[in-house]
């Protein structure tokens, strides 16, 4: 029997109980980041193995004793076992902590921190251990201070730009007044200080403070990334860095001519441009600043990937990718670009990626959460194909469902790939034939699961 989600930042599988000091670390981490929990008994694969219950009450104990003795802020674990199939797993829960960061006591706080990335718990590292505190402080990292920066650093005419150009006007605000409204400025001692946030959105030079905080943008040759056709570092502000990145992809893709009825006549560029704008606004909105890499975007033949240094701001899932789930990491940037009018609604940016790939009958796009980084990837079609060989076929869009989900029902394929449930039954069935798909369930309750091989 298979344990019914999968591995991420907030759930861990062990087959086998493994060393006090390894869970010890699993419980920082996961205390460290958003809480978790992890599952012993349960193989990589999601099946359910289980572990011996002659001892369960007291390794019970024991784990209860060394996850408290053994980390500073104390760290309080819920532990519990279940039958499941006749077989007992032991669940290890905690909840993201309040006094960021935990670390091993035994060996201090620079060397004992431990964060969730991904799938794995790693060492922290000292700007991790530094955004932990600043966490704990309530502030995010866009908040922080840039203590050997100026005011006379901020460019005061974009910011009377911005203030004249808000969409928002509940109150009219004096220069002085909106640079610390805004958190474009803090107080720290006595003394002022620009924010991380202020440098990046209205710095006069903000890469003389974050030399990384730029995007290096790429168009290969080919699939592989060889050799290089035209490439260029886009610096300067983050809103100059989005309208000068959005153009150089732009410029790089293909267009062709669509008609309209009643002879009319538009350009369609090949992939939705709206996907390509929320993809980049996301990279650049929500990346960790204190991670010192660049965006990065490389166009390829058969695809565009953007890479955005730092994981997910908060625990999503790739099945809750189209869900609308929002986490800020820089409030002050997400705030300034919502009110310049880039962005309509908070959480609706993996919402039109899907939707407007789906639209399109494109393959659709794949997000990756590594370690330190996320990863999308914008499929291109062919410029080699015919047009009609790009659009792909109902089947291979009922299985791409599989990519935001474990499981799908009929209504999710109607709703989806907007089809009539005659149709949408039709396909399943077809799927189910060719052993891609297996159904759970009869009638109005089944749902279909990809069959394992």
């Amino acid at each position: 029997m298979l344990y019914p989600e999968k591995e991420s930042s907030i759930l861990e599988f062990k087959k086998e109980i493994p060393t006090k000091q390894q869970i010890v670390k699993t419980m920082i981490g996961f205390c460290n980041l958003y809480g978790g929990r992890l599952v012993l008994g349960v193989d990589d694969n999601r099946q359910i193995i289980g572990i011996p219950e002659d001892n369960i009450d007291q390794i019970t104990e024991s784990l209860h004793r060394s996850i408290y003795e053994s980390c500073t802020p104390l760290i309080i674990p819920s532990i519990h076992s279940q039958r499941i199939d006749e077989k007992v797993i032991l669940f290890i829960d905690v909840s993201s902590g309040m006094t960021k960061p935990y670390y091993l006591t035994s060996e201090g706080m620079n060397k004992g921190t431990y964060c969730r990335i991904g799938t794995q718990t790693i060492k922290a590292t000292p700007e991790m251990i530094q955004d932990l505190q600043w966490q704990t402080r309530g502030r995010a990292p866009d908040e922080m201070p840039v203590h050997h920066a100026h005011l006379d650093d901020l460019d005061k005419e974009s910011i009377n730009k911005f203030m004249g150009n808000r969409i928002q006007h509940t109150r009219e605000y004096s220069y002085d007044e909106l640079l610390y409204h805004y958190s474009l400025l803090i107080k720290e001692h006595n003394r002022s200080y620009p924010t991380i946030g202020g440098i990046l959105l209205f710095g006069k030079n903000p890469q003389k403070y974050l030399t990384e905080a730029f995007i290096i943008c790429t168009h290969f040759k080919g699939v592989s990334g060889r050799e290089a056709l035209a490439t260029r570092d886009i610096t300067g502000q983050l809103f100059g860095q989005y309208e000068k990145a959005l153009a150089f992809v732009l410029s790089q893709l293909n267009r062709s001519f669509v008609i309209k009825g009643a002879g009319q006549r538009s350009e369609e560029l090949e992939i939705p441009e709206e996907a390509l704008r929320e993809v980049i606004l996301n990279a650049i909105i929500h990346r960790n600043y204190q991670t010192s890499a660049p965006i990065k975007i490389s166009i390829f033949d058969d695809r565009i990937e953007i890479f955005s240094p730092g994981n997910f701001p908060g625990p999503i899932l790739q099945h809750q990718l189209e869900m609308g789930l929002t986490f800020v990491r820089n409030r002050i940037i997400a705030r300034v670009f919502r009110e310049a009018g880039y962005i309509e609604k908070l959480g609706s940016g993996f919402l039109t990626l899907f939707e407007t790939y789906r639209k399109r009958g494109l393959k659709l796009p794949l997000i990756i959460e590594g370690h330190g980084f996320v990863k999308c990837i914008l499929p291109r079609p062919s410029a080699n194909e015919p047009k009609q060989a790009q659009v792909i076929g109902r089947q291979e869009m009922v299985m791409q469902l599989f990519y935001l989900s474990d499981e799908i029902r009929i209504s999710d394929v109607m709703k989806h790939i907007k089809i009539s449930r005659s149709t949408a039954s039709r396909i399943l069935n077809e799927l189910v034939k060719k052993e891609k798909l297996q159904r759970v369930g009869e009638g109005a309750a089944a749902r279909y699961i990809l069959r394992i091989m």
